[in-house]
């Protein structure tokens, strides 16, 4: 699980309340399996007062989503599409477009 999406990407949800969203990555958490997408399953939290919140109350923050029910959006073809692997001639390896076949980065 070396490639796959990372931080900043451009992801599409596919499965879940939030199914036909779009946002972008803000952390990955390779341990859970994990992704937090910028503006998709937000949720309500009650905060006591602290450092942070001085307020207190109740905030409205990003939830983490399982990785399996996001596809990475294609910035070429701009369609959610799976993520291939392929290594280039300068032996660096790449993730790739399965529709287009386009090197992502």
């Amino acid at each position: 699980m070396g490639l796959g999406i990372i931080k900043e990407d451009t992801v599409y949800v596919i499965a879940g309340k939030e199914k036909g969203k779009k946002g972008r990555v803000l952390l990955v958490d390779r341990g859970k399996n994990r992704v937090l997408i910028e503006k998709v399953n937000i949720i309500k939290k009650h905060m006591k007062p602290n450092k942070k919140y001085a307020q207190g109350g109740i905030i409205e923050k990003e939830a983490p989503i399982h990785i399996s029910n996001v596809l990475l959006l294609c910035p070429k073809c701009s369609k959610p599409t799976k993520i291939g692997s392929s290594v280039l001639e300068s032996g660096k390896k790449h993730r790739t477009c399965k529709k287009c076949k386009e090197v992502i980065d």
